[in-house]
């Protein structure tokens, strides 16, 4: 099933909107005004796509588009997600790239503000939580104070979070979307690797997931399809062989590269020269 279809989108800067308007009427153009210009790509259930590209190529502003926390031009279509506000928070979670908070909060009632939208009871809530802690590999951490834990703990607590507030698919008619902004930042290479598995299990059951990913390599081997950003334009979308090409790479990133595959599993890994 297809969960999200962008079709042509693009995102002005704030107060572009203005400024394009003025450069029609003398006859010019403005596509600078834009950070993000004409991007489509698609999602079904069960899929992992990661945006891959250089700082400033407008991969987080895309995110918070789709999110709803900004406006843009084009289509974007949710296949039975609600126009309700509450109903629709059951339905898409977001891990934006920082989470701030610096309440002395436990661990566990960090986790709980994700099931706000929901009317399941207490006890299934906290089932929920526990086990978004679970598949983290977290739950030692339960009854913390989050102010408490450094960086990478309290983003693997930040994703339990997202995670829970889309538990259940009988909770959001069926229709699950998680946003992850950088969601490795601050982890070491072992957390990194038990963050995207955790992700990849969590997908495998109907949800569909968009992330921001930096490491290719990472995004190569645990998504399904990529999303490559180059200033604001697409320069390619598909399956992670196609993405992840040595032409690609180089005009992504300005870099010599040699592209090969990884011994075990077979995806692309890219090496700079």
């Amino acid at each position: 099933m297809k969960v999200l279809q962008i079709e042509n989108v693009s995102i002005p800067k704030p107060d572009s909107e203005r400024r394009r308007a003025l450069a029609q009427i003398k006859g010019s153009t403005s596509a600078h005004e834009l950070l993000v210009d004409q991007v489509s790509c698609s999602l079904n259930a069960g899929q992992i796509l990661a945006i891959i590209g250089p700082n400033g190529a407008g991969k987080s502003t895309l995110i918070k588009a789709i999110a709803g926390d900004l406006p843009y031009q084009g289509k974007m279509s949710f296949s039975n997600f609600s126009q309700n506000a509450k109903l629709r928070a059951r339905q898409i979670a977001v891990l934006p790239q920082f989470s701030l908070l610096s309440f002395a909060y436990r661990v566990s009632e960090v986790v709980a503000l994700a099931r706000i939208p929901h009317q399941t009871g207490s006890k299934m809530d906290a089932q929920i939580v526990d086990q978004a802690l679970d598949m983290m590999d977290i739950g030692f951490l339960k009854n913390r104070p989050y102010t408490e834990l450094s960086g990478g703990e309290k983003q693997r607590v930040q994703l339990a979070r997202a995670m829970a507030q889309i538990w259940r698919s009988e909770d959001a008619n069926g229709s699950r979307l998680l946003l992850l902004d950088e969601p490795t930042t601050a982890l070491d290479l072992g957390h990194q690797q038990s963050l995207m598995q955790a992700v990849k299990l969590f997908a495998t059951q109907g949800v569909a997931v968009l992330m921001v990913l930096h490491d290719i390599n990472l995004a190569a081997r645990y998504a399904d399809k990529l999303l490559a950003l180059l200033c604001s334009q697409q320069i390619a979308f598909g399956d992670v062989s196609h993405v992840v090409s040595k032409q690609n790479i180089e005009r992504l990133f300005n870099i010599e590269a040699q592209i090969i595959d990884h011994p075990v599993h077979g995806t692309p890994i890219v090496l700079g020269i």
